[in-house]
């Protein structure tokens, strides 16, 4: 199990209902209804994202003295560098407001930094070098916001800085021309949960003037898109217009470099979803900076060349390839130095020879198998660059503020940064960081709990149900891809695919056979064996394999599933307890009619000729049922010798060192009504909640 406990959540009935009338399909009603979203106009306003009206970007705090440098220059013909950053955010942002700015008549030089030789955002050199080309006026994209040195430096060589960006501020912001970030404490503007190329797209239509803003939104919907899922942004507010209008732009791809892009990604005539985005385009995109090739993504996204995008194409992909590689090397390294030396609260491991693009994402697959939050290190001449992945709501940035004494420098979200540190530091800081997580989490584990939208029926997948969950795109955080359950499963072979890194499921529950695929699992860990029983959570999906559609399951965790007398006595225990129980929990411990009536006749049959009957509950509960011909349901016959003694019947005295229950029957002369009971009426009223 990747997580330690599931929360499944209930759909309410009443809101169901009301959004089927609706014309809402059953399944998606299930999921919105248990989000609590239960009223047709609610739904309707979240499953057409592209009718709420963008905000006015003037209502950045800066955006007005940005617009104006940057018009400036366009009309005394400066020379412009758009900044950027070398993941996919960062590469959009930069290809985004360069090619704008261009069309607006702008001579505009695009410049993203060598991950491997000068990291994260501005840096002197580099403001130095684009001095000496002529450049005035510098405007950063999605970096820049703890830049305050890099840009005095810029204004001591008569180059001007405007900041665009959209992570978290320190205490102090650079003394720019201009700096835009909704993260300001003091930004009016209403929504935080911009990505960096959402603020250059803002950018791109303050600078166009309100006539032609409309016509930049649509131009660059497709690239603004692209980075917020990306960047794994809030899928709210005006995030969610930005990216459907994105996801139908890449429908019909219109940019050169992305076309080309799907294409060879196999991505082809298949629906763009934020999913596909996601786990298929971004990486492709973002192996080039991650091999300190950003420039190759960004020229694919700015070509107008149809070879050289096929070219350049082919090239990110390959490079992904050998991304994935490295990646799995460096994965294993980790899993095996923490299994010789376990680390408790966070992890903080640190190497030499490690490639610095790819421990980003090693830090988040680390996240995932330890639950606690990954910084991974890369030395280089006693200084290391540091990659950081959070887990279980601690926020990173606060954190590396805590830290911030150790490290040489620091940036980032609540949820991934970047630091720098020298070695003989890295002792401290992890200590540091170690007791600070301690002290958020006071003494206890982070949560390891996944959140589950409904629990289904294998019956209810079908290709057409699956297929209307698309209306819930476009999904991140705030509005999560749906997780569905299927409990009770068998699991009919399971066999490892993708050179052993995936494993591909074959289940059937209730007569229903499903695929099913868990990525990055080789399955040695899960004990499964052919008709072992798994409860399962997933990811719906449909797979189109050469024309024909089908249900599979994109496994997001699997537990192994309890018998039916093991969860029944779960749900008695909880009964004995006084723990509240859901309508299905009561309902399930409700004995039948007939079930009285056996159990009774039997306890005659024992009793005659004797004062009592001493066994096991189990065993009575056995030869009762066997007896009188029902099923053998041990937590109803608890639940039946209950009701008697409360109605006078019988009495009972456990026998506590055998595991024995002694039964006395008490033969009445009146007759006793068991559904007077008081056991019995709270059941029922709890079945019917």
């Amino acid at each position: 199990m990747r997580y330690k406990h599931w929360k499944i959540a209930h759909p309410c009935p009443e809101g169901r209902a009301r959004l089927e009338r609706a014309g809402v399909p059953s399944l998606l009603a299930a999921i919105l209804s248990a989000r609590g979203v239960q009223e047709p106009e609610q739904a309707r306003k979240l499953l057409t994202p592209g009718e709420e009206p963008l905000l006015d970007p003037m209502l950045l705090r800066d955006m007005d003295k940005a617009v104006g440098r940057i018009r400036r220059a366009l009309e005394e013909k400066e020379t412009i560098a758009v900044y950027g950053d070398y993941d996919v955010d960062g590469i959009t942002s930069t290809c985004l407001l360069t090619d704008c700015l261009t069309r607006l008549g702008g001579r505009v030089l695009p410049y993203i930094p060598d991950r491997l030789e000068e990291g994260y955002g501005l840096n002197r050199e580099a403001v130095s070098a684009l001095a000496a080309q002529g450049v005035t006026l510098i405007v950063t994209v999605d970096c820049g916001i703890t830049a305050a040195g890099e840009v005095a430096f810029a204004r001591t060589l008569g180059v001007d800085v405007v900041v665009t960006d959209h992570h978290e501020c320190k205490q102090s912001i650079p003394d720019a021309q201009a700096v835009v970030d909704p993260h300001r404490p003091d930004c009016p503007y209403p929504f935080k949960g911009l990505a960096g190329v959402g603020v250059a797209l803002k950018l791109a239509m303050a600078a166009a003037g309100p006539d032609r803003a409309a016509q930049v939104f649509s131009s660059y919907a497709d690239l603004a898109a692209v980075g917020t899922v990306a960047d794994v942004m809030p899928m709210t507010g005006e995030n969610r217009t930005i990216v459907q209008a994105g996801l139908s732009a890449l429908a019909h791809p219109r940019r050169l470099g992305l076309a080309q892009l799907m294409q060879e990604a196999g991505m082809g005539d298949k629906p763009v979803t934020s999913v596909s985005i996601g786990y298929t385009l971004a990486p492709r995109i973002n192996a080039a900076g991650r091999m300190g090739q950003a420039n190759l993504a960004a020229e694919l996204l700015l070509t107008q060349d149809p070879g050289r995008a096929a070219a350049l194409a082919q090239e990110l992909c390959a490079l992904n390839r050998e991304r994935q590689s490295i990646e799995c090397e460096i994965f294993q390294e980790c899993v095996q130095r923490l299994e010789r030396k376990p680390q408790t609260g966070i992890i903080l491991l640190a190497d030499e020879h490690w490639h610095q693009g790819v421990v980003g994402i090693v830090a988040s697959r680390l996240t995932e198998k330890y639950a606690c939050p990954a910084f991974m290190v890369c030395l280089d001449q006693g200084m290391g660059k540091g990659s950081c992945r959070s887990w279980g709501g601690i926020n990173l940035f606060q954190l590396l503020v805590r830290c911030q004494d150790l490290l040489e420098g620091f940036g980032g979200h609540a949820l991934a940064a970047g630091f720098t540190v020298r070695e003989e530091n890295l002792p401290a800081l992890e200590r540091r960081l170690r007791q600070a997580v301690l002290e958020e989490q006071q003494g206890q584990e982070p949560p390891s709990q996944l959140e589950i939208d409904a629990a289904v029926l294998p019956q209810e997948l079908t290709v057409e149900a699956v297929e209307a969950l698309d209306a819930l795109e476009p999904c991140g955080a705030g509005n999560p891809r749906p997780v569905l359950a299927l409990t009770g499963t068998h699991v009919i072979s399971a066999a490892q695919v993708g050179r052993g890194r995936h494993l591909k499921l074959r289940l059937e529950g209730r007569g229903v056979s499903l695929d099913a695929i868990f990525f990055s699992v080789d399955g040695s860990e899960l004990g499964l064996t052919p008709g072992c029983r798994v409860d399962v959570a997933f990811y719906p999906q449909i797979n189109d394999f050469r024309g024909v559609r089908s249900v599979q399951l994109q496994v997001v965790d699997l537990r192994p599933a309890p018998t039916r007398a093991q969860l029944e006595h779960t749900i008695y225990e909880k009964y004995r307890r006084g723990e509240p129980l859901s309508a299905g929990e009561a309902q399930s411990l409700l004995p039948t009619r007939a079930e009285f009536v056996c159990l009774w006749r039997y306890l005659e049959r024992q009793c005659a000729g004797q004062s009592c009957l001493e066994d096991t509950v189990a065993r009575i509960a056995q030869r009762s049922a066997r007896a009188g011909g029902q099923a053998e349901r041990p937590n109803h016959t608890l639940v039946c010798l209950e009701v008697m003694e409360e109605r006078g019947l019988i009495s009972i005295q456990p026998q506590r060192q055998s595991g024995r229950v002694q039964i006395t029957l008490h033969r009445l002369e009146h007759k006793v009504d068991l559904n007077a009971s008081h056991i019995l009426r709270r059941l029922r009223e709890q079945s019917e909640e």
